[in-house]
């Protein structure tokens, strides 16, 4: 990262890793360890932790030189331990998660787009703990534990807001929004009546803006988050993920955390899905993840409208069909969403991969929309996109007729 064009400004300084950690840096007695670079062989103990650190499927994610951090995030309990995770990192103190120098703003970091995934963190404090209502796949939107993903699927909404760069970046307070989280649901108090988010229990998103697989092989917010709404009987928490993280299967989440694996063609996938586990690989996991104490529910999605767009989907449904063991089908429901995509994200797509938009960029049948958040979106038009959702609901009936449809559009 190149220095500040202030000399003396804050985004200069330098945390002192040895006093954060209070352990000595150098000097004698001090022992170097391994240099830098992606994880390897069988996962490491961590000193201390009880837990193992991620092994060699986080080697592609994660090889995090650069930790970009608030004080008094670098100085939580939860800061230090990512610090500990990745000791070699270069720690960089900023006033703000969202201005980061050099990396927020920094056009030319659109062709760094997966280097910087790879390489950079970002460590800061929550200020903001509101829970929104949502309806569709929960009934409310916790407040995240983190923003930004290390995959790079090239239709995610989440770098329209950041500026050509979208790291993760890790909130630190996750015991304020486990706090808040306990009085929000004690305030519903029993869920009234069923809805399409789940006939009892009151379902809160907790990855709304990153994916909680990941996350986990950073620092124990998702494990904070699992154990947390198994002692609430009236909630469940809910993440959609694309990586699959088999050490969320050691968390015993008892039946309180509902994962959405997302899945499309894999064709389809393949282009767009960056970094992401092999989609036959997500739909392999389900049961071994019901087991393991969670529901196993699926998002096809995007559904994105090309020429075969039917036969692949087909295909897939069919696979679903022919592996997912019957317990998994007896409990999964689904829900269908058809691509939205930004102009912003197509400019900054075009930066890095170009081929993705050849998909993703159809301005012949695609109109503008305006999202919930307020941005300015393209949509597939009322009149190609009403059929592709009506076709899309005959193939599941047709295919994997077990699948319940919580919302198509």
């Amino acid at each position: 990262m190149p220095p500040s064009d202030h000399a003396g400004s804050r985004q200069d300084s330098l945390f002192s890793l040895g006093d954060l950690l209070n352990e000595p840096a150098s000097g004698p007695g001090h022992e170097p360890g391994p240099a830098p670079g992606p994880w390897s062989g069988a996962p490491a103990r961590e000193p201390g932790s009880g837990r193992t650190a991620p092994g060699p499927a986080a080697a592609r994610l994660l090889d995090v030189r650069e930790i970009h951090a608030e004080p008094e995030a670098a100085a939580s309990p939860r800061g230090r331990q990512v610090l500990a995770r990745f000791p070699r990192a270069r720690l960089v103190e900023v006033d703000s998660h969202w201005r980061v120098p050099h990396l927020h703003g920094n056009e030319g970091n659109v062709e760094r787009w997966v280097r910087v995934k790879t390489e950079t963190l970002v460590l800061g404090v929550r200020k903001t703990l509101t829970t929104r209502p949502n309806g569709r796949s929960a009934d409310w939107i916790a407040p995240g534990a983190s923003n930004g993903c290390a995959m790079a699927c090239a239709y995610c909404y989440v770098p329209r807001r950041k500026g050509y760069a979208n790291p993760i970046t890790v909130f630190t307070n996750i015991d304020r929004i486990v706090a808040h989280l306990d009085r929000h649901i004690a305030g519903q108090g029993s869920k009234p009546e069923p809805n399409q988010c789940d006939p009892d229990a009151w379902v809160y998103d907790v990855g709304e803006n990153g994916d909680c697989s990941v996350d986990a092989l950073i620092c124990d917010n998702t494990a904070d988050l699992i154990h947390a709404f198994r002692s609430w009987p009236t909630a469940k928490a809910s993440f959609a993920t694309k990586f699959v993280n088999r050490d969320l299967l050691r968390l015993d989440p008892r039946g309180r955390t509902r994962v959405r694996f997302s899945v499309m063609p894999p064709e389809d996938s393949r282009l767009l899905d960056i970094r992401c586990s092999p989609v036959a690989e997500r739909i392999a996991a389900a049961g071994d993840f019901l087991e393991a104490g969670y529901e196993v529910h699926f998002n096809l999605s995007p559904v994105v409208l090309r020429p075969g767009w039917e036969a692949a989907w087909t295909e897939l449904l069919r696979h679903m069909d022919d592996v997912l063991p019957p317990a998994v089908k007896a409990q999964a429901a689904a829900e269908v969403i058809l691509l939205t995509h930004n102009r912003g994200l197509h400019e900054v797509n075009l930066g890095w991969h170009p081929r993705a938009e050849e998909l993703l960029w159809r301005p012949d049948v695609q109109q503008a929309k305006q999202s919930q958040n307020g941005g300015s979106n393209v949509r597939y038009r009322t009149g190609v996109k009403g059929p592709a959702v009506r076709r899309l609901r005959e193939l599941i009936a047709a295919h994997a007729p077990w699948l319940t449809l919580r919302y198509a559009f």
